[in-house]
């Protein structure tokens, strides 16, 4: 009960300590509400990102593999309209920053990473509502499941580390590394590239 009630809380700090810390930047005061709409459903969307592995491996205490599966799918759906809100605002509040960002002539190097990470969850999201449709084997789907994963992973991490906003560098680099952490013992533990191997056996 100790173990599982400290994972929670590790979890729920990680999670909500760059929010609260976020919303104490006095960068907030020259900024809109959009633009810190925009800004803080990054945020939250990075959270979810350190969810998302931790669900999918059963490593939350108390959780079964059917409702993680579930919530796995739940917060995913989370995370494509969070990176909705992110840029539908970021394009209220500037278009031309936007369009340049989305054709790769922004001069911001963190504004590359973040849109190779956007494209990465909307491929993800058209590939879960059409798996079905396209009858994909098992090992397929997690293959390519995988590589859309740390592509959303790097990119979002990248992107986030590369600007210099409202969130706090420490907690930003803690969430960042504990994301990044939890997608490689996922993939370490699992092992997808044998799945292949093991469904053609």
């Amino acid at each position: 009960m100790t173990r599982s009630l400290a994972i929670w809380a590790a979890l729920g700090v990680a999670c909500i300590l760059p929010a609260i810390l976020a919303g104490t930047s006095p960068q907030l005061a020259w900024r809109g509400p959009v633009y810190i709409l925009a800004g803080f459903a990054g945020v939250i969307a990075m959270a979810l990102l350190l969810v998302q592995p931790l669900l999918i491996g059963g490593y939350l205490p108390g959780s079964t593999p059917r409702s993680s599966r579930r919530w796995h799918r739940w917060i995913g759906a989370s995370l494509l309209a969070l990176v909705v809100i992110h840029v539908g605002a970021l394009w209220w509040t500037s278009p031309p920053d936007v369009v340049d960002a989305l054709l790769f002539r922004s001069p911001t190097p963190f504004s590359d990473w973040g849109v190779i990470a956007m494209w990465a969850v909307f491929a993800t999201g058209l590939l879960a509502v059409f798996r079905k449709r396209l009858r994909l084997r098992p090992s397929v789907w997690t293959a390519i499941h995988l590589m859309l994963a740390v592509v959303v992973i790097l990119g979002s991490v990248v992107h986030a580390m590369l600007i210099e906003g409202t969130m706090e560098t420490i907690s930003k680099t803690a969430l960042c590394a504990f994301v990044i952490v939890a997608a490689v013992k996922l993939i370490a533990d699992r092992k997808p590239w044998s799945l292949s191997k093991r469904s053609n056996a």
